[in-house]
């Protein structure tokens, strides 16, 4: 399905990003994918991936740093020959209550989870208007849709890709650029198992489909909306939260 394009994915090394990496791969992408300082966990998703036969490589980067992101797709783009897919999943979270919030708690979310996002948007879409063709896909979350208490620089940022993607996808698609978003709910990764149990539990009684989802759930509907099958969508957000949200 996606045989001889080029993935570049941020926060690839764990949870939802290891998950979208090995799915592009399964489908015939190369995967070129962006940890933030993990190497342990950079290594083990390479594993894997080679695992699959995918040709991958791993690429350490602070995605809030805009001339860092510049030279990482520079690199990209030598090592691969471009970049055909941009998955934008990295993402932090500082929470609090915002009457206690810091400055640099906000700040350091947004540059996170929302500039880090532009960043990569900014300097990818040169190739792709070259090419005419491209997907991108950002990973926003439930969050962002609803709010969330304790989390209102996660949430803000997290809103904010949202628009970024709407705004994205009515720049570029007259050049056959998509752009659309992934929303996840309660899904088992190492930020959920750190949340309280009976939080989660009060969660799950909410979910239509009454469990959390997987990381695979996510990725498969990335891997989707990267396929030729979603060539007429963009500008959307799926959400992928077992019916929280509807």
């Amino acid at each position: 399905m996606l045989k001889g394009k080029t993935a570049l994915v941020t926060g690839g090394s764990r949870g939802i990003g290891r998950a979208i990496c090995l799915e592009l791969g399964r489908n015939g992408a190369s995967v070129a994918f962006v940890y933030a300082g993990n190497e342990e966990k950079a290594k083990e998703t390479l594993t894997l991936l080679a695992e699959l036969g995918v040709t991958a490589k791993a690429y350490r980067c602070d995605v809030a740093d805009f001339t860092a992101t510049q030279q990482l797709v520079k690199d990209v783009t030598d090592d691969f020959g471009g970049v055909d897919i941009l998955v934008n999943n990295a993402g932090i979270t500082r929470d609090n209550l915002v009457m206690r919030m810091s400055e640099n708690e906000f700040d350091e979310v947004v540059s996170v989870n929302l500039k880090g996002a532009f960043n990569l948007i900014r300097h990818t879409s040169a190739g792709f208007l070259r090419k005419r063709a491209g997907r991108i896909v950002n990973i926003t979350s439930d969050a962002g849709l609803m709010g969330n208490p304790g989390q209102a620089n996660y949430s803000a940022a997290k809103a904010g890709m949202v628009g970024l993607t709407k705004s994205v996808a009515k720049e570029l698609g007259s050049r056959g650029i998509t752009c659309n978003a992934v929303a996840p709910g309660f899904i088992h990764t190492d930020m959920t198992a750190a949340m309280n149990a009976q939080i989660l539990e009060t969660a799950q009684q909410l979910i239509p489909l009454k469990r959390l989802g997987e990381p695979e759930d996510v990725a498969k509907a990335v891997a989707f909306l990267c396929s030729d099958g979603a060539a007429y969508i963009t500008g959307q957000v799926i959400c992928v939260d077992g019916g929280l949200r509807m």
